[in-house]
């Protein structure tokens, strides 16, 4: 999988079937920047689900995130652009 994706502030991405999402918290500092992973699982009285904020530095060149890899292409406060690795 290598396809180009570009998230704005507060738009979601689902990873991969069975693995979590991920929404773009725009940028706390010139140099860091914030994605919420978000978990969500069936159970047998309704759905349960979980998010937190993970933050990396803007020189960052890949990250991973619940086993997937993501090349950062482009960052700003308004936007990230990513391929999936």
């Amino acid at each position: 999988m290598n396809s180009s994706i570009t998230l704005s502030v507060g738009e979601e991405f689902h990873l991969k079937r069975g693995k979590d999402r991920i929404v773009y918290a725009g940028m706390l500092s010139e140099d860091i920047f914030s994605i919420v992973q978000r978990k969500r699982e069936a159970l047998p009285y309704g759905w349960y689900g979980q998010a937190w904020n993970l933050y990396y530095p803007k020189n960052r060149g890949e990250i991973v995130i619940d086993g997937i890899t993501l090349y950062i292409e482009s960052i700003s406060a308004d936007s990230i652009g990513f391929r999936l690795g």
